[in-house]
């Protein structure tokens, strides 16, 4: 059987959201920078940190916040087997942090929002479909198998752990 592993390239991520009591801290990203509309912190991992010294460091450097105490919530995946691509973003819960925020975040427009609220501003559908888990007990997977040529779902899971 011929090793299915070979040649895929693999992009690790991180997203960190941070509350404050029943506030949470989103960004409204601009449409220049890509996925317009509200998101939680975060970004690619660099080699050869490790997945929370990445969030940790994204959080920082697009909030200006020192986030402590992280809670790994779980993981959104997105697979597409024709590019031999796979997508991966950790997601953790930051409910203790130090600093002021950014005056000119490089990321888009900061803004502490109530948790009810957040689900009503516009956001990304898989930011929408993700948001409730990191609030949820336990850990999350959501796991998605996408043709790009047909534009389609191929696979999709959802699984709380």
């Amino acid at each position: 059987m011929a090793d299915r592993t070979e040649n895929v390239h693999i992009a690790m991520y991180t997203m960190c959201i941070v509350q404050n009591g029943d506030q949470i801290l989103l960004l409204n990203r601009p449409d220049e920078r890509g996925f317009p509309g509200y998101i939680g912190p975060g970004g690619k991992v660099d080699f050869p940190e490790s997945l929370t010294e990445g969030a940790i460091r994204e959080v920082w450097e697009e909030t200006g916040l020192k986030v402590k105490d992280l809670v790994y919530k779980g993981l959104d995946e997105y697979v597409n087997p024709k590019k031999n691509f796979r997508y991966m973003v950790f997601n953790y819960l930051a409910t203790s942090f130090e600093g002021t925020l950014l005056d000119n975040p490089p990321e888009g427009e900061l803004k502490w929002v109530s948790i009810h609220e957040a689900m009503d501003l516009p956001m990304q559908p898989w930011f929408k479909r993700r948001l409730p888990y990191f609030f949820a007990e336990g850990t999350f997977e959501i796991y998605e198998m996408w043709d790009e040529d047909a534009q389609l779902t191929l696979k999709e899971s959802v699984k709380r752990l």
